[in-house]
C-alpha cells in the first residue's frame, strides 16, 4: 500500500488519531469523485498472488513471529469489494464474516488513505475486531490476476460504479464481458458477484452482462432476500446512504459463478 498525506498538512494528524482509536475525518482525505481507469497510474504492483505480503494487510493472522512447529496454512483473501470508496461495506461486514479476509480496492490514493487509517482506529477502538479487513491502492481492471489466485474469491462487490455515460467511454466500465472473464478466473465455483447502481441504464448493463455469460447464472429472489449481506448494498456506504436519502432508486445485480464441463 502507499502513503499519501492528507489535504492541508492534516495527514500526520489523521495518522496519529487514528492510532489512538479516533476516526479519520473525510474532508482530509477528499478526492474526485472517479477517476479514469484507462489511465497510467503509478503505485506498486506485484508480480503475482504470491508477492503480495499480507503481513502488511492482516498482521494479527501472519504475525511476525511464528514460533516453532508445524504451521496451519495461511488464510487466502475471499471476499473483494472493487472500488471500495470509504470503506463502508468492508466495515459493515467484518463483524458478520470475522473469520473471513477480506480487501478493498480503490483506485483514489486520498480515499485508499481514509479507509486505510478508518480501519486502523477501529481496530484500535476495538481490539480484536476488523483485524480482517484492509485496503490496497489498485486498478483493478488492469490486477486482479496480480492480486488473486484462480478460484480464491467466494464473494465480489461492485457498488455504485462511475457509469461513464458517453458510449466512448463504457469500455472503462467496471462490469463488461472481457472483465468477467478475468473475475470468473478468481471466483470458485459457488463465489456470488454483488452488484448495485442507483443509474437504470448501467443496471441493466452489468445485469446483461451477468447474464450473456456462460460462467454465471443469476440468483434466485429467494436466496438473495435470505442474504444477510444483500441490505448492506443498499446502506452501507456513503453513496448508497446518499441516494437513499434523496429518496433514488437503486438497481442491484447478483449472479453466481458456475461451472462448465469443459473447464
Amino acid at each position: 500500500m502507499t502513503r499519501t498525506n492528507g489535504a492541508s498538512g492534516g495527514g500526520g494528524q489523521q495518522q496519529q488519531a487514528s492510532a489512538a482509536g479516533k476516526l479519520p475525518r473525510k474532508r482530509f482525505y477528499r478526492a474526485r469523485a472517479h477517476s479514469n481507469p484507462l489511465s497510467d497510474s503509478h503505485f506498486p504492483v506485484p508480480v503475482s498472488p504470491d508477492e503480495v505480503d499480507l503481513s502488511q494487510h492482516y498482521p494479527r493472522y501472519f504475525p511476525a513471529d511464528k514460533g516453532g512447529g508445524e504451521e496451519p496454512p495461511p488464510p487466502r483473501i475471499r471476499f473483494a469489494d472493487v472500488g471500495c470508496g470509504f470503506g463502508g461495506l468492508l466495515v459493515g461486514l467484518s463483524p458478520l464474516f470475522p473469520d473471513t479476509l477480506m480487501i478493498g480496492m480503490e483506485l483514489r490514493d486520498k480515499v485508499t488513505e481514509y479507509v486505510k487509517e478508518r480501519i486502523l482506529a477501529l481496530r484500535a477502538s476495538n481490539p480484536g475486531q476488523y483485524d480482517n479487513i484492509s485496503v490496497v491502492r489498485t486498478n483493478s481492471m488492469k490486477y486482479i490476476p496480480n492480486y488473486f489466485r484462480k478460484a480464491q474469491l467466494t464473494k465480489m462487490f461492485f457498488l455504485f460504479p462511475d457509469p461513464h455515460f458517453k458510449e466512448k467511454n463504457h469500455r472503462r466500465r467496471v462490469i463488461s464481458t472481457q472483465l468477467l472473464d478475468e473475475y470468473a478466473y478468481v471466483m470458485e465455483v459457488g463465489g456470488i458477484i454483488y452488484t448495485i447502481t442507483d443509474v437504470e441504464e448501467l443496471g441493466e448493463w452489468m445485469r446483461s452482462c451477468l447474464e450473456k455469460h456462460p460462467l454465471f447464472e443469476a440468483v434466485p429472489d429467494e436466496e438473495i432476500k435470505a442474504d444477510p449481506v444483500v441490505k448492506l448494498l443498499s446502506t452501507a456506504t456513503e453513496e448508497s446512504q446518499k441516494v437513499a436519502r434523496n429518496g433514488g432508486q437503486t438497481f442491484h445485480a447478483i449472479f453466481r459463478r458456475i461451472s462448465l464441463q469443459e473447464e
